[in-house]
């Protein structure tokens, strides 16, 4: 995770270089996001989505990514999704945004969002989508940020939250052509296939699941 220390200004500048296909994202995740409730974002980086979204809590690896979250508002640890420092029950719903396929252990990452889910807690998830145009693209590409990314379809996701004991998994997507060439906020859509964003929500099931490594 180095490489956000490295180029964590960089990072953050995407999304003002980038303004439409970011606030299409933030639109998606607003689909699924609780109105209310006390909320963490795993992988917060510089805070871009937890600050406008109101979510007040956040963890990430990066030291310097998060000086910047906490100028934006946000109450952030340094620390892993793989072992949180949360009691259980703690969170009404955690956010999980294009960090997954960051993580070194996803399905660890998504049972520890789980364990501080409460009941019937919420899990948000955003994804590029490996199939999708900009994850082609990004995967091809080899920038910066994504060479060290392991990108996962919808399907993907949408397996290991169920092993992970998640129901009621729902999807909208967003981003339709190339951050660069989107010149007006897009209107999020149901489903996945078309948009290169993916947001990917499931509940907290009742039945408590066995860890796969």
């Amino acid at each position: 995770m180095n490489i956000f220390d490295r180029y964590f200004k960089k990072y953050d500048a995407w999304y003002d270089k980038n303004k439409f296909a970011y606030l299409s994202e933030i639109n998606a995740i607003k689909k699924v996001l609780p109105k209310r409730g006390k909320g963490l974002e795993i992988g917060v980086g510089t805070g871009r989505f937890a600050a406008p979204l109101g979510i007040k809590f956040g963890i990430d690896p990066s030291p310097k990514a998060i000086s910047i979250a906490r100028k934006r508002g946000v109450d952030v640890r340094v620390g892993v999704g793989e072992k949180l420092n949360f009691k259980d029950s703690y969170f009404d719903y955690v956010a999980v945004i294009i960090a997954l396929c960051f993580v070194r252990n996803p399905r660890k990452v998504l049972h520890e969002a789980r364990r501080v889910l409460r009941k019937r807690g919420k899990v948000i998830i955003g994804i590029v989508d490996r199939n999708s145009l900009l994850g082609r693209y990004y995967r091809k590409k080899k920038s910066v940020f994504y060479k060290e990314a392991s990108f996962f379809t919808v399907k993907d996701v949408s397996g290991m939250l169920k092993e992970n004991g998640f129901v009621r998994i729902t999807y909208y997507q967003t981003l339709f052509d190339f951050p660069h060439k989107i010149a007006s906020v897009e209107a999020p859509r149901r489903g996945f296939g078309n948009g290169s964003f993916v947001v990917i929500s499931a509940i907290k099931g009742a039945k408590k699941p066995f860890l796969k490594h």
